[in-house]
């Protein structure tokens, strides 16, 4: 097992690096932290954690590979993940001044199990989060580390991604924070939908341009 040590602490690094680049994660998180409870918040850095073990379930499989040298299947994953932030972006721009996000099909404010969907769906639809996990389980890892040891990973990297996305909501969550944030948080909240639209702007205009997309694993899988 000690062999496996300067691998995971490679795993380890690239993952810290890309985890923490700014991309859909970090912008649904923050809205969550600074327009949900706090309770909701850490719910959808849960639920983001999760998405992390869709990902490395395929890639341990070997179906990522296929996905990303499908054309087809991969097209058909970013613009699944392009259309679902269109549609995260267009509730934050109906945000309001005042209050905490309501959901607009129920008109209530939103559920923790909707809070932990959020993060879930947000991660898991995510195409370069795909890429990612790939290029790291065919890249950095080798194919003779045992499926045990790669699981392993798998788990650190999802337990990882929660605990720093704890992190962030815990932060933003701070009342003093949020208070900071108060007067202008529709705006913010605004501010993130258009910055979620240029992201999906971006997804499908690398499917209709067909561009490749980086398979170097430090580039990042939260962008």
């Amino acid at each position: 097992m000690n062999s496996y040590w300067p691998e995971f602490f490679t795993v380890a690094l690239v993952h810290l690096l890309a985890v923490a680049s700014p991309g859909p994660d970090f912008a649904v998180m923050l809205r969550q932290a600074l327009c949900q409870s706090r309770k909701n918040a850490l719910l959808t850095s849960v639920g983001i954690g999760a998405g992390i073990l869709v990902h490395v379930s395929y890639s341990l499989l070997g179906i990522g590979l296929i996905i990303q040298q499908s054309i087809m299947l991969f097209t058909v994953l970013k613009v699944a993940g392009a259309l679902y932030l269109t549609w995260i972006a267009v509730q934050c721009l109906k945000a309001r001044a005042g209050g905490v996000y309501v959901d607009t099909e129920t008109g209530s404010p939103q559920s923790g199990f909707a809070a932990l969907r959020l993060g879930f769906l947000t991660n898991a639809l995510n195409p370069k989060a795909t890429l990612f996990f790939v290029s790291l389980f065919s890249v950095i890892i080798s194919p003779g580390t045992p499926v045990a040891v790669q699981a392993g990973y798998g788990v650190y990297m999802a337990l990882a991604t929660a605990f720093w996305f704890t992190l962030v909501a815990v932060f933003f969550t701070l009342p003093a924070v949020r208070r900071g944030f108060n007067r202008f948080g529709h705006w913010l909240d605004r501010l993130m939908g258009g910055i979620l639209l240029l992201l999906a702007g971006q997804l499908l205009f690398s499917t209709v341009s067909g561009a490749e997309l980086p398979s170097d694993p430090s580039t990042g899988m939260d962008q």
